[in-house]
């Protein structure tokens, strides 16, 4: 236990933290705007998976990193539009849609990384570079924690603030979380409510893709089938537990990513603690966020529910 006492791993341990929360918080944000409309997307899981898979193939194929996040921005676009299609146009059940998209991209994947990689050799991509930020990166402790990371990390954090601000202190916002609450009266208005939850769940759908694309550019320069391991279902859960506000899902977020973290740290000093317990924790948190939140929940109004236009 001494060992995990240590600075160096104290640093190691937080720094890993930060780098840890980001895919789950550029899921849990997209997913915040989509509910907020009053779309409930249970494919985050399956719109990350594609997501990663997608940066990982087009950046080999083009040798260019940045394209496959891109690639990876659009496929998320791409995937939620196709389950707005069937959640809002058709009216299909939203829970159904959702574990259906989950299904198709895990299928999807596995085959195309199959049939991509009928060899031994597995392909790479080049991984994004690290950016430490100028002056602040040189503190001490502080810099290598918070401010020596990839891009796509700082984007998710000023993203917390970014989102905050557009649901909160904008028209289009406050249009979004009234579509959420009470799309009636957003029709009655003269708003298309069909077209807010189309362009939330769209947008959305980027910000999980982009996620998704952290995993195989950032944490890990190969893909493997299913390798979101269910970070797409703790974003889901992070978005209940932060109770709709995006600065309680930062918290969340980063609670998860410590506890993943923690036992990333325990197995490395040989600290002889079953694995499985340690892998289980951030689950087993996540069941206690979920009974905690229940009562006091600010879920919106009409999440799930599809709406009939008026007239």
């Amino acid at each position: 236990m001494t060992e995990l006492l240590q600075l160096g791993i104290i640093i190691n341990l937080f720094a890993a933290t930060i780098r840890i929360s980001t895919p789950l918080l550029l899921a849990a944000l997209g997913e915040l705007v989509t509910e907020r409309s009053g779309v409930m997307n249970l494919g985050v899981e399956g719109i990350m998976l594609f997501g990663a898979f997608s940066a990982w193939f087009v950046g080999i194929r083009t040798g260019s990193t940045w394209l496959g996040v891109i690639s990876a921005i659009l496929t998320g676009g791409l995937l939620s539009l196709l389950l707005a299609f069937f959640v809002i146009r058709l009216k299909v059940d939203q829970t159904v849609t959702g574990l259906a998209v989950n299904l198709f991209s895990s299928g999807v994947t596995v085959f195309s990384y199959r049939l991509y990689n009928t060899g031994l050799d597995y392909e790479v991509v080049e991984l994004l570079p690290t950016l430490p930020i100028p002056f602040l990166s040189n503190i001490p402790i502080l810099g290598e924690i918070f401010f020596s990371h990839r891009l796509l990390t700082y984007i998710a954090f000023f993203g917390v603030p970014l989102i905050a601000w557009l649901l909160n202190q904008t028209k289009i916002g406050l249009t979004i979380r009234s579509t959420g609450e009470n799309p009636k009266a957003v029709d009655t208005a003269g708003i298309n409510v069909s077209t807010i939850r189309f362009l939330s769940t769209i947008f959305g759908g980027m910000l999980i893709g982009l996620g998704g694309a952290f995993m195989t550019t950032a944490i890990s320069s190969r893909f493997l089938p299913d390798m979101t391991a269910g970070r797409g279902w703790l974003a889901i859960i992070i978005v209940i537990a932060g109770n709709w506000n995006p600065l309680r899902i930062l918290i969340a977020a980063l609670i998860f990513a410590f506890l993943d973290a923690l036992q990333l740290q325990l197995q490395g000093v040989g600290i002889e603690i079953p694995f499985q317990l340690l892998l289980a924790m951030p689950y087993v948190l996540a069941l206690i966020a979920l009974v905690s939140t229940k009562v006091r929940s600010r879920m919106p109004g009409a999440l799930g529910f599809p709406y009939e236009k008026v007239g």
